[in-house]
């Protein structure tokens, strides 16, 4: 009987010993298989804002090389709507195998510091690289009557609740922007949601609101058109770009409005090492290609590159920034009550 037991016992060691090293072998095939192969279909960029704003132009213009520095093409598909948080949320739930990665940007700090979602985005995702950073402007229909930002103060000082001024949603970049805006000019404006920044334009030509936060991309054709009037930019310095060359900044008009919006790409958390540095190396070929710095300079952006750990740095220093702006001008308070 003891020698029966024994050899069952030893039976059973064997089995056991031939699976471990089975199940083994196959999670090590399975890596290697993956990171092999990679990228051997195309890739999804989810773009969690409407087609038509920077957001949606900076990979569109990634699509055109990518199958020369990355093997595989970009597919754009936008996913609109929540102030980007259907995007980034679905993003975030997505299998980390490089197959699907998504436009950032700052609102993607900010959603999370309004109230605990489904995903908390700056760790929930992690950054392959920062395409471009711009600031954002003031505009308004030419054939308004104001003429400049004090002429704009004015009016809302005198009237109240009357400027109309759109967003990209509540809690949106564009939406803390204009809250900023009133807060320091000391003025009350309505604040609109539209989807994305092209929606909130479009809104502004066709006299539905007042003025709009948004970025040059949106604007140049308008301004160069003389269908809008750019009357300030948020950033330190005055644009390069010839087009916007007598806009003021906040700053130099006496508000203390200074800053940038930028636009990265990022993957859902856990994605395999290998393929986290293949996308990062082909995504920086692709931004530093001079065919794609003319495409961004062309609907008015500038490359404006930064790697996975500097990107990195970047959301921490600009959540900090954030979460001041938007406990100093009520928007925090103001959301949470909306939510009640």
């Amino acid at each position: 009987m003891k020698k029966k037991a024994l050899i069952s016992l030893l039976a059973l060691y064997l089995l056991l010993i031939s699976i471990i090293i089975g199940g083994c072998t196959m999670s090590e095939s399975k890596t290697v298989t993956t990171t092999k192969k990679y990228p051997d279909r195309p890739i999804t960029i989810i773009v969690p804002f409407s087609a038509g704003g920077a957001y949606d132009l900076i990979p569109r213009a990634l699509e055109r090389t990518a199958n020369q520095h990355l093997g595989q093409p970009l597919i754009v598909v936008n996913k609109p709507g929540g102030a980007g948080n259907i995007g980034w949320n679905e993003l975030a739930g997505v299998t980390p195998d490089g197959y699907t990665i998504g436009i950032t940007g700052i609102e993607m700090l900010l959603q999370p510091l309004y109230s605990p979602g489904k995903y908390n985005y700056p760790t929930a995702l992690e950054p392959l690289v920062q395409v471009s950073s711009f600031p954002m402007v003031l505009a308004i229909q030419a054939n308004q009557p104001w003429e400049n930002l004090d002429d704009l103060v004015k009016y809302a000082g005198q009237h109240p609740g009357e400027i109309n001024i759109g967003n990209s949603g509540m809690g949106s970049f564009p939406h803390v922007l204009g809250e900023l805006f009133a807060y320091t000019a000391g003025i009350s404006v309505k604040h609109v949601p539209f989807l994305g920044g092209s929606d909130s334009m479009a809104a502004l030509l066709g006299g539905h609101i007042q003025g709009v936060f948004t970025t040059q991309a949106i604007t140049k054709e308008h301004l160069k058109n003389g269908t809008i009037r750019v009357l300030a930019v948020t950033s330190e310095q005055r644009l390069a770009d010839p087009v916007f060359a007598s806009v003021p900044t906040f700053k130099e008009l006496g508000l203390d409005i200074v800053l940038n919006n930028w636009v990265g790409l990022a993957a859902p958390k856990e994605m395999p090492i290998e393929v986290r540095a293949k996308l990062a190396d082909g995504l920086k070929a692709i931004i530093v290609d001079p065919e794609y710095k003319n495409a961004l300079e062309h609907i008015g952006l500038q490359v404006d590159y930064l790697n996975p750990e500097e990107s990195q740095k970047k959301w921490l220093n600009d959540n900090e920034k954030l979460s001041k702006v938007i406990q100093e001008t009520g928007i925090l308070d103001r959301i949470k009550e909306q939510k009640k």
